[in-house]
């Protein structure tokens, strides 16, 4: 874990909140000069601290507005059939996150699609053919009430 000040959080707060202000708007922004801000930025990059920048994109306005959450269950925990459904799941199409779970299922996939009939082509021909699997619970969202990128950090 890096220790952070509370300048640095304030700059990652203002950049998770708009990515794309300039140097300059983020300096005013948190009270620093810009060129002790850029060299904020650089070193929090450089940490590792900040790993990229990107856009949000609107599913729904983009055909993805359809959220599966899919409990995956697999034959063993043994290291080579974990590794075999990791080194396979990242190919899946829509697939948004894979997360290995404690619990009753060994994975959990945020999966996004246009509709019912496009997940049931993912779990065909995807999902169902993964290897080591042996039991597939899908959960589809009926509303998301939040979903963010961004961490609180203050």
């Amino acid at each position: 874990m890096i220790h952070l000040d509370d300048l640095d959080h304030a700059i990652l707060d203002a950049l998770q909140d708009d990515g794309r202000m300039t140097n300059a708007e983020l300096a005013d922004k948190v009270g620093l000069s810009a060129s002790a801000c850029h060299r904020r930025v650089r070193r929090l990059e450089s940490d590792g601290v900040i790993e990229q920048y990107t856009a949000l994109v609107n599913r729904q306005l983009v055909g993805r507005g359809v959220s599966v959450f899919v409990e995956i269950s697999l034959e063993s925990q043994r290291e080579d059939v974990l590794d075999a459904f990791e080194a396979s799941v990242s190919n899946v199409p829509h697939v948004q996150s894979c997360h290995l779970m404690a619990g009753n299922a060994d994975y959990l996939v945020h999966v996004t699609c246009t509709d019912v009939a496009d997940y049931e082509m993912i779990h065909r021909e995807y999902i169902a053919l993964l290897p080591g699997v042996t039991q597939v619970r899908s959960s589809f969202a009926i509303r998301t009430i939040t979903d963010t990128t961004a961490l609180d950090l203050l």
